[in-house]
């Protein structure tokens, strides 16, 4: 039977996970996802998978049928191979939802050439997983294996898919680049949209420095397009280069609120935009620094500045002046062109957008900067609005070469499973692996096709360690999502991943005795960063959370100290350590709540392509956990907020932070609601974007709005960034 051709007539488990949907005596049919996945496994997958005779004969296959790497199977003694194998089954893995499985199987297992069997299960893509990041080192092999049996480490879709395959695309999730203001960098930066979105994920842009639509170019009046023509240049790009038909490409431009072509940059979202103008598949994202929401407040004119004006007056690039500091400069100087326009009425064009799209996407940027410990500036992020690191911009000569080696970014990404990972006996064994995974992957992706990445990679070993499934943990330990106990849980889990990510940097720094480039000019190397570690202690305040964390090594201030001393003896080896990122089908494979996100629905629904809707039951639900479930879109999302803003204070990079509305509010969930319309407004944006900024927020990824017709808009899952 052709897996991809599967007659659903003669299965029984989509019809028994359908039952899921189905309430009997007024409750939940749990028991129907269990048998759901006892089906497909007996009807799919049993009777679909190749089997062999033994271990050998099996990798002698994959290598033979050029299936999975030779170079990385000969760095290992067969010996140790099953060894691994035989702990892995000993682990007695299972599914835990019918969801899982399928998810597994349609998406990440290897299969035969001609679709017609599957040739791995999940212990064989474990373990080619752990083979490959351990690269020749039995003891880290066999340590990730470890955690990613237990699934307390998961690798990035594009990591775990392509890991240990002879034939496989690139490892990394996604990129940022900017350009300049000329023709050379745009061309460039086309060029490169094309090659990454080729080989990888997303890709983010900034084209802020871009002149705007009518300046003059060498003395013409009116003769730049600005930057609407090049969004459009590059969403065809993206179109084309869709990585061999797997995935379409995928892209992000940016802006800054103060470039005067920000009105026509959020119309291309308009549905009812011209054709000419109007953008379907780029997404959208605004860096906006402190004076903009300063100019809100006193309900103010604002000043957009020509970014061409602004090189020239001040000799560098416009994403590189700091706005909030220089703003009354640059309006008192005659030298700059600039554009007035009421502060509140592009305020409120944002929130429209967001209510009609779900973009644009929100950096706050001098938010991001005051807390950035890396020499240079941050001046944009990446599709899912995570990735925060500092760029430099090159300069490109006339025949598409670098004059000026810049360092733009690249994104290797992975996820801790919140649940499990408060299971493990040793917190700073499991973190130490996962960075030297990630590490590995930095040191390993070949780039050279933009060499501005290429640098940045090879600068600054960046990487994303996160986190998923914190909602299912709240659930689980009988915590409300964003009460007291929540957020003190959520404030010492990622102060202990801080502390053990930094543990491990400083220690592949030792003993490679390399560090991070200008590592000596960071707020490490001075040891400022630590210093809010060193004046309170960040361990657990209530008794229910101090009982969580009793079974791990809670780093206490004197901790920190001698951590502060090693990274300024021997530095750190990743300049970037931490992300949230959006997670999409592998948050399912892991029985995880997506992200630090709250539940959509007790029963999710999906909607899968030719087979129909699949539910998925929130992890842990059960009666006595049902009351700690609470949809996001019937939530106070300033509860998400807090949520997030008590994990960010750790969290050297961003995080995917979403909102949930429904276009008809409930009563009494906003109390500026109250004598109101109950329809949702760009008040109502306007004030959580407000609140959210003043808890220093570095990020807000989508809006989305539940609709009373129970449609979501705003919806465009991100599967090249998503873990």
């Amino acid at each position: 039977m052709a897996l991809t051709t599967i007659d659903q007539d003669n299965v029984t488990y989509f019809d028994l996970n359908n039952e899921l949907n189905i309430p009997k005596n007024n409750s939940i049919q749990l028991d129907k996802d269990q048998e759901a996945l006892a089906a497909f496994i007996r009807e799919n997958v049993d009777p679909n998978t190749l089997q062999f005779d033994n271990l050998r004969a099996r990798f002698d296959y994959l290598i033979e049928n050029d299936f999975v790497d030779a170079d990385m199977v000969n760095r290992y003694r067969f010996e140790f191979i099953e060894r691994l194998y035989d702990y892995l089954k000993v682990q007695d893995f299972h599914f835990k939802s019918f969801m899982a499985a399928y998810k597994f199987y349609a998406q990440y297992a290897i299969k035969t050439n001609d679709s017609q069997f599957y040739i791995e299960n999940y212990i064989d893509r474990v373990a080619m997983n752990a083979l490959f990041y351990g690269n020749g080192n039995e003891k880290l092999a066999l340590q990730l294996a470890d955690e990613m049996i237990h699934q307390r480490y998961q690798p990035a879709t594009p990591s775990f898919l392509n890991a240990g395959r002879s034939r496989r695309g690139e490892l990394v999730s996604c990129f940022v680049l900017q350009a300049t203001d000329d023709m050379n960098s745009i061309g460039r930066t086309i060029n490169s949209a094309l090659q990454l979105s080729k080989i990888g994920g997303g890709v983010g842009i900034n084209l802020s420095n871009l002149r705007e639509a009518g300046a003059p170019i060498k003395g013409i009046a009116n003769a730049a397009s600005g930057v609407v023509p090049v969004m459009k240049l590059l969403e065809d790009s993206f179109t084309y280069s869709n990585q061999m038909g797997q995935r379409q490409g995928a892209g992000v431009v940016y802006l800054s609120v103060f470039h005067p072509d920000i009105m026509g940059f959020l119309s291309t979202k308009k549905e009812n935009a011209d054709e000419k103008i109007r953008v379907k598949t780029l997404s959208l994202g605004l860096t906006v620094p402190d004076k903009f929401y300063d100019l809100i407040r006193m309900n103010a004119d604002m000043f957009l500045f020509s970014p061409y004006d602004v090189e020239q007056v001040y000799g560098e690039p416009f994403n590189y002046i700091d706005l909030t500091k220089e703003y009354d400069n640059m309006v008192a100087d005659h030298r700059i062109k600039k554009y007035k326009i009421r502060a509140r009425d592009l305020e409120n064009e944002i929130s429209k957008m967001q209510q009609e799209s779900g973009y644009p996407y929100i950096i706050n940027l001098d938010t991001v900067n005051a807390a950035n410990p890396v020499h240079g500036k941050v001046v944009s992020s990446n599709l899912c609005s995570e990735i925060l690191q500092i760029q430099r911009a090159s300069e490109i000569g006339n025949m598409q070469n670098y004059i000026k080696m810049g360092a733009d970014i690249s994104c290797n990404l992975g996820s801790t499973n919140v649940v499990n990972m408060m299971e493990t006996d040793d917190f700073e064994t499991s973190v130490d692996a996962m960075v030297r995974a990630l590490s590995f992957v930095s040191d390993n992706s070949k780039l050279d096709i933009v060499p501005s990445v290429e640098q940045g990679n090879r600068e600054m070993h960046a990487i994303g360690l996160g986190a998923m499934g914190l909602a299912g943990f709240f659930a689980k330990n009988h915590m409300h999502y964003g009460d007291e106990e929540a957020l003190d849980f959520t404030n010492v889990y990622f102060m202990m991943l801080n502390y053990y990510t930094l543990k491990a940097s400083n220690k592949i720094a030792k003993e490679r005795k390399e560090t991070f480039y200008e590592f000596e000019k960071s707020a490490y190397a001075d040891g400022s960063y630590f210093d809010k570690y060193l004046a309170q202690d960040w361990g657990p305040k209530t008794p229910k959370v101090k009982e969580i964390f009793a079974k791990h090594a809670v780093p206490t201030v004197y901790d920190w100290s001698e951590l502060m001393a090693s990274v300024r003896t021997y530095g750190l080896y990743n300049a970037y350590r931490m992300a949230i990122a959006p997670t999409g089908s592998i948050s399912y494979i892991n029985d995880a709540t997506a992200s630090l996100h709250p539940i959509i629905n007790k029963i999710e629904e999906r909607q899968e392509k030719k087979i129909g809707k699949i539910y998925y039951p929130a992890p842990y639900l059960s009666n006595d956990t049902l009351p700690y479930y609470q949809s996001a879109y019937d939530m106070d999302m300033r509860r998400v907020i807090d949520v997030y803003a008590t994990a960010q204070e750790h969290i050297d990079q961003g995080m995917a932070l979403t909102l949930f509305m429904r276009s008809s509010i409930p009563e009494g969930l906003y109390e500026w609601k109250n004598g109101r319309t109950d329809k949702m407004t760009t008040r109502d944006l306007n004030i959580l974007r407000m609140y959210a900024y003043h808890k220093k927020i570095k990020s807000v990824y989508y809006v989305r709005t539940y609709t009373d017709d129970e449609q979501e808009m705003g919806v465009n899952e991100c599967e090249s960034c998503s873990i």
